[in-house]
């Protein structure tokens, strides 16, 4: 199963020391298979908006930054306790911040 982690922008920047302790827990999670992809996001991007066959393109930065995606990991696991536990082990690295742990579902996922 497939899960999405992400944070919001309403995080603490990191020190030296959560920075190598996150360093650790991204090796641990790279070679035990897990870890299929990590990044960070830039801040505001473009928003897309579709209505009525019409698209609306709008640049960043946005008001609320703090309820923007900054960052993900993409992670393989068992069961979405798994990767719910991955997802607490992060933020006792992290601190305080908020963000979300969904599944993700491709073509190997459709009813058949």
């Amino acid at each position: 199963m497939r899960f999405l982690l992400t944070t919001n922008g309403d995080s603490s920047a990191p020190d030296e020391a959560m920075m190598a302790e996150m360093g650790a827990f991204i090796e641990e999670m790279t070679r035990s298979g897990v870890l299929l992809a990590t990044g960070g996001l830039e801040p505001g991007g473009v928003r897309m908006t579709s209505r009525g066959g019409e698209v609306t393109v709008t640049d960043g930065p946005f008001a609320e930054s703090k309820e923007a995606i900054v960052s993900f990991a993409l992670v393989e696991t068992r069961s979405r306790e798994e990767a719910i536990e991955l997802a607490r082990r992060f933020w006792k690295i992290v601190g305080d911040g908020q963000g979300a742990v969904q599944q993700v579902f491709g073509p190997e996922d459709a009813p058949r």
